[in-house]
């Protein structure tokens, strides 16, 4: 069993570990002292506890999850980092994969829960600033040709004396090139109905689609405070009865997968936007929170559209962006006509 003090030799360099600041049943994350004059680190350990109970196929998943992770973050352009969480170092201990990522404040489940704790709440601006940069992140992983899967405030790291949040943990990460329906994955509370519930033919019949939905699940939880009444029942079917709970609760609704927002949690976050910009942020809401993933926004620019409508801004066309450094750097793209650095 992995203890402080310990220390942990990666790729780059040696780590000491600190203290466990998180953990789940497939992961425990440390912060650690890194080389003489660096900033702490988080390290990410596969939870051998787990480990040495799991079968050998669950064994395989998770450190073949680990491996997916590492290798997606290791194949970012330095461009792509704004608001996903860099990989600072990588390597083994103990016959395992690790990862030294960087470390962040907190993330955004515990922030709102301290903040309830001192009976206050996400602004609206900054609930739907978040939402943006996280659009952003979602972009990124679709452009490199994967399906996050797992987007949840957990997994959301926060900044808070800069604002900013990055995505974390991609070891549920789907490839996009798979059109098959793959096997359970992600976290049911926070969950779309494609995700939870299972194809006619089995398994689980996931696109980008199904991200755009977290996101919705997540911009609700940030403004009204709590999480979606669909969301808390498919996790406590989920924690009663496994994969089974999907059938359990399509039961109780006359065999129809259930609505996923109810029109007193509508009343509820609407109440919490300001009058002039509440009917493009229901417009927002309803669209990211469709059952059917073919009426949800098809890519992040159609959010970024629906975002910029609920804040009133317009961005300029072909103006600099400092969170899109591609602009800056004179990258391909549609703003300068898919010209090559050296010119068309």
């Amino acid at each position: 069993m992995t203890t402080a003090d310990a220390f942990i030799a990666l790729e780059l360099g040696h780590y000491r570990l600190r203290e466990q600041i998180g953990g789940s049943a497939y992961g425990i994350i440390w912060r650690a002292s890194g080389p003489q004059a660096t900033r702490d680190v988080a390290i990410k350990l596969i939870n051998q506890e787990q480990m040495e109970r799991a079968l050998p196929e669950q064994r395989e998943r998770w450190i073949s999850a680990a491996n997916n992770e590492i290798a997606f973050l290791q194949s970012l352009e330095p461009w792509d980092e704004c608001h996903i969480v860099r990989l600072l170092d990588s390597g083994w201990h103990e016959g395992l994969p690790v990862l030294a990522l960087e470390l962040m404040g907190t993330d955004l489940g515990k922030h709102v829960v301290a903040l309830r704790g001192r009976s206050e709440h996400v602004a609206p601006a900054q609930a739907l600033d978040w939402i943006a940069q996280l659009n952003q992140a979602l972009a990124k992983v679709h452009q490199y040709g994967w399906r996050y899967l797992d987007l949840k405030p957990a997994n959301v790291l926060l900044d808070p004396h800069l604002r900013t949040v990055k995505l974390a943990d991609f070891g549920t990460n789907r490839a996009l090139g798979s059109l098959q329906a793959h096997s359970y994955a992600g976290t049911a509370n926070w969950q779309a109905p494609e995700q939870f519930f299972p194809a006619d033919a089995g398994g689980y019949a996931t696109s980008v689609r199904s991200d755009y939905f977290s996101l919705g699940a997540v911009l609700y939880f940030l403004i009204a405070g709590l999480p979606l009444r669909y969301c808390v029942d498919c996790g406590q079917a989920y924690r009663e009865h496994h994969v089974a709970g999907a059938d359990v609760l399509r039961g109780r609704h006359g065999g129809e997968i259930p609505c996923a927002l109810m029109p007193e949690e509508e009343q509820r976050f609407a109440a919490a936007i300001p009058a002039g910009r509440r009917d493009a942020a229901l417009a927002l809401l309803r669209a990211l929170l469709q059952v059917d993933p073919a009426l949800r926004p098809r890519h992040a620019i159609q959010i970024s559209r629906m975002l910029n409508a609920v804040q009133g801004t317009k961005p300029l066309r072909g103006a600099f962006d400092a969170l899109d450094p591609a602009l800056g750097m004179h990258r391909p793209s549609a703003i300068n006509g898919w010209q090559t650095m050296l010119g068309a």
